[in-house]
């Protein structure tokens, strides 16, 4: 995610450098021609087909920034979740009985995160995963097609083991398996969204409407601009290829980009907040990289 306070003019021309390219030697091939083969350039309805596509793309930006915001929302739910079972952990279970089960759900709960995320951007999670719960402990999960969601599971029959015990009672049971349903609610939602992309008329009407107005823009300018045409025209389709262009940046929101949502960032906060929940020591948070948090 991009924290810096200024906007990042390079990035965008970086991403829309080659269609900007293309329409620059196209408006410079319209101006050359019209200049070497006098023609009159047809009248075309520019300004009524650029409104109508500034609304277009509005709208698909707006989807787009739903689906980024939706992310972030249930990331933050995830966060509350997170801080909540370690509290209960922490309250519920007696000492010196249960220490051991306690930091058990703790460290589960961090490395589920860690691995929630890693499936998110389509990484390896192994390695996330066994840096807080030993080989033994970690294979049932992993050995899982859905490998945080297994994580959850054996936090749910360790919660039953300790009512079994005499550890906990039914109530607190009670009260720490809703928190870890809204930990499997929060992680449904962002399956949902890594998994459903955009309806494909929500991706390709916008493009192709895009270079068609970018192409048709320098035939319907060069009566007015004359040579000045190329720049006029290239100025102009640089705006709407970069709205273009900012709704497929946040389409996806655990793209694991520069426009990503901060979920390492927001893992190293849980894992922060739960080691400091049962005294252990914390590493730092996360601090951005070149106005990027990860």
């Amino acid at each position: 995610m991009i924290v810096s306070p200024t906007p990042r003019l390079g990035q965008i021309i970086s991403e829309v450098w080659k269609p900007l390219a293309i329409l620059f030697v196209w408006d410079v091939v319209v101006t050359a021609t019209y200049y070497i083969l006098p023609f009159r350039a047809p009248e075309l309805p520019l300004p009524l087909f650029g409104t109508a596509l500034a609304l277009f793309l509005g709208f698909r930006v707006n989807s787009a920034y739903q689906r980024w915001w939706e992310g972030r929302t249930l990331w933050g739910a995830m966060i509350n979740a997170s801080r909540s079972i370690a509290r209960a952990a922490r309250n519920f279970l007696p000492e010196p009985h249960a220490h051991d089960l306690k930091r058990s759900i703790v460290l589960r709960q961090i490395a589920y995160v860690n691995a929630l995320r890693c499936q998110l951007r389509r990484q390896p999670r192994d390695e996330e995963v066994l840096k807080r719960l030993s080989r033994g402990e970690a294979e049932p999960a992993l050995a899982r097609a859905n490998a945080a969601n297994g994580l959850l599971d054996g936090t749910g029959r360790r919660i039953a083991d300790a009512v079994g015990k005499g550890w906990i009672d039914t109530i607190q049971q009670t009260q720490m398996e809703a928190v870890l349903v809204d930990i499997a609610n929060a992680q449904g939602g962002m399956e949902r969204l890594k998994n459903t992309p955009l309806p494909n008329q929500y991706r390709f009407l916008p493009t192709f409407f895009t270079h068609l107005f970018c192409v048709l823009l320098p035939i319907g300018l060069v009566e007015t601009l004359g040579f000045a045409t190329p720049l006029g025209s290239t100025v102009a389709g640089l705006m709407f290829l970069a709205v273009l262009q900012i709704g497929e940046d946040l389409v996806d929101p655990f793209a694991n980009t520069v426009h990503d949502v901060s979920l390492s960032a927001m893992c190293r906060t849980i894992e922060i907040d739960l080691l400091q929940a049962i005294g252990d020591e914390a590493p730092e948070p996360l601090a951005p990289v070149k106005g990027v948090l990860w």
